[in-house]
């Protein structure tokens, strides 16, 4: 099991509480990289059919974080995409003055 994943499962009441807790944690993480790194301006019923789609495949996330280092994935992804977007608005200030 990951490091954060057995953080999680050490520190919750049970185990259930702890796959809920592990699964909104991806989905979170996972949310938060599609809207740094993909996100188009798109319509509601797009907006939402993307958000479904995303959550189906969070839960397959979370069977695999038992095994993988998915949360750390993630987390590595979500800190280089906030680096590049800063970076991206450094850039544009200076270019504009």
């Amino acid at each position: 099991m990951s490091y954060i994943a057995r953080f999680i499962y050490v520190n919750m009441p049970s185990f259930t509480v702890a796959g809920y807790v592990l699964f909104i944690v991806i989905f979170l993480l996972s949310v938060l990289v599609y809207k740094l790194g993909f996100a188009k301006k798109l319509m509601f019923k797009q907006n939402v059919v993307i958000y479904i789609f995303l959550l189906l495949g969070c839960l397959m996330l979370t069977f695999l974080a038992f095994f993988l280092p998915v949360v750390e994935a993630l987390l590595v992804a979500a800190f280089i995409l906030i680096i590049y977007k800063i970076r991206l608005k450094l850039e544009k200030r200076g270019s504009t003055t």
